[in-house]
């Protein structure tokens, strides 16, 4: 699975480095990488809102039938799933538009911690042998062999550079280590060092902003976005809603700063995307069109109906009488016929 992750993550790697090749700086370009991958994964999250809004419609029309059958749990239950075949909705219709972008975005993650074989397109056995040798020098190994080794050899690359050697001979050629101090020398971004983790940084450095602008903005947007889809979350999907960035924030504290960073840029364009999407997806309007689409299939199926001309209904009870009243009429006219040929 890491694989995937990392082939998918060397694909995208192709994006950053051209953000980071026009822009010199990793911070924009992270930026301007997250926006492309909100484009390109933009189809998905129109279906996911879609299904967002037609779920706050539907639970909406649910709440309704349990307080109308709320002795009858039965009732209610049979009503629901008429409900749910009437609507179109599945419990396993939302998982794709859901898991899709999470891969990718697993993979977008991977090639942000691995810049040099993902960005840069290193050879990993290269980087495998650079990271074995400084994880023999003291103080360096624990931040070597962990998931951020490739940002800590950028970040260090400068100073051990000539350590990193194979049989005598450089690890890297001249091209591969100009790009990587190039590369190294673009982590500052608003006064952050990207390559630093908020850890092991100064209060004064304001690093620590990092993981509390991770966890404020996934919880404000999580939060915005469940009131303007009309969802209720309760229990433990609502506890979640502060583990997961709890989570995240703990995770961006420990790990370098372009991690973080990289977190709290996906959030908020993806916070915006989901504005923009509810001024087009909302649950109202989903659901007016959808009355609209009804009153247009209805007509399409009126007019396809062959029109027959029923008689006016006649009361068991009027058609003796009618059958009277008409044989009369008959006896008359007959009578009538007969005394205009005598007086002929």
């Amino acid at each position: 699975m890491m694989d995937l992750f990392n082939l998918i993550g060397s694909l995208f790697g192709y994006v950053l480095w051209a953000a980071f090749y026009v822009v010199g700086n990793f911070g924009i370009a992270i930026v301007i990488f997250t926006l492309v991958v909100k484009l390109i994964l933009l189809p998905f999250s129109i279906k996911q809102q879609r299904s967002m809004a037609s779920n706050a419609r539907f639970q909406k029309k649910q709440r309704e039938i349990m307080e109308r059958y709320g002795n009858d749990r039965m009732k209610a239950q049979q009503e629901v799933q008429k409900l749910m075949a009437q609507e179109n909705i599945s419990p396993t219709a939302g998982c794709l538009p859901m898991i899709a972008p999470m891969l990718v975005m697993l993979g977008v993650y991977y090639s942000v911690i691995n810049p040099l074989t993902n960005t840069l397109h290193i050879a990993s056995d290269k980087v495998t042998t650079a990271l074995n040798s400084l994880s023999a020098i003291p103080g360096m190994g624990s931040s070597t062999v962990g998931n951020y080794g490739q940002i800590y050899l950028v970040k260090y690359f400068g100073v051990l550079q000539d350590h990193l050697v194979d049989n005598g001979q450089p690890l890297f050629n001249k091209a591969e280590a100009a790009n990587i101090n190039d590369f190294a020398n673009g982590f500052n971004f608003l006064g952050w060092d990207l390559l630093a983790s908020p850890s092991s940084s100064s209060f004064s450095s304001l690093m620590w902003l990092i993981p509390v602008l991770c966890f404020v903005t996934s919880v404000a947007s999580m939060f915005i976005i469940q009131k303007m889809n009309g969802t209720k979350m309760q229990g433990c999907m609502f506890g979640m809603i502060f583990f997961m960035p709890l989570f995240s924030a703990w995770i961006a504290y420990t790990v370098p700063g372009a991690v973080g960073f990289y977190w709290i840029a996906s959030t908020v364009l993806g916070f915006i995307q989901s504005l923009l999407l509810n001024i087009f997806y909302s649950a109202s309007i989903i659901e007016a069109r959808t009355e609209a689409h009804r009153v247009v299939l209805r007509r399409q199926q009126e007019a396809e109906i062959e029109f027959i001309d029923v008689p006016d209904y006649v009361a068991p009870s009027q058609i003796g009488k009618q059958k009277k009243e008409n044989q009369e009429n008959n006896k008359y006219n007959n009578k009538k016929k007969k005394s205009k040929k005598s007086n002929k």
